[in-house]
């Protein structure tokens, strides 16, 4: 099981994996693999410190703890259900200091302590609670045939910090039980 990105085509990916299956799992993916997008709106996600408050989605929560040097957290971005708007811009709110560490919090995370404490433990609880039935049937087409997983982003590194980290890759390292350690 691996990942690559959405934005080849799908000559360059069969090239590339050669008897493999593509599963697109970016909100513009399809039922029910959309699922896997940390844009949908699952609900009832838990926002990392900050007990009692929940989250549409993995995006919504990562984008409402943002601090920017004009904008302190926005609580809305964890309601949003359509899948479109939540992201904050710099070029609106000015440069990003880090996450808070909580709604109510008074600590501000730098990025990779954000990513550790909030992105991956966020992504986790929707892979471990409101997933499962997609990541078996992952395994299941794994079992069958080679599986990469499209994405738009593809760093696969969690201590790579100039580039988005790939959920794709990260479906990937759960299934293969390599999750990468907080």
């Amino acid at each position: 099981m691996t990942f690559d990105s959405r934005r080849k085509s799908l000559a360059t990916l069969e090239r590339a994996h050669p008897g493999a299956r593509f599963i697109d799992v970016t909100s513009k993916a399809e039922a029910p693999w959309v699922q896997l997008s940390p844009f949908y709106p699952h609900g009832g996600l838990p926002v990392p410190f900050s007990p009692g408050v929940t989250a549409a989605s993995v995006e919504g929560i990562w984008q409402g703890l943002k601090v920017f040097e004009r904008a302190d957290v926005d609580p809305a971005r964890f309601e949003i259900t359509s899948m479109k708007g939540i992201k904050r811009s710099v070029r609106v709110n000015g440069r990003v200091r880090g996450h808070r560490k909580g709604v109510e919090g008074t600590e501000l995370l730098d990025y990779p302590s954000a990513r550790r404490l909030i992105y991956l433990p966020t992504y986790r609880y929707v892979l471990e609670h409101l997933v499962q039935d997609l990541v078996l049937r992952l395994r299941a087409l794994a079992a069958e045939a080679p599986l990469v997983l499209l994405d738009y982003e593809t760093n696969g590194d969690v201590r790579r910090l100039d580039k988005p980290l790939s959920h794709a890759a990260l479906v990937a390292m759960y299934l293969r039980g390599t999750w990468p350690e907080a």
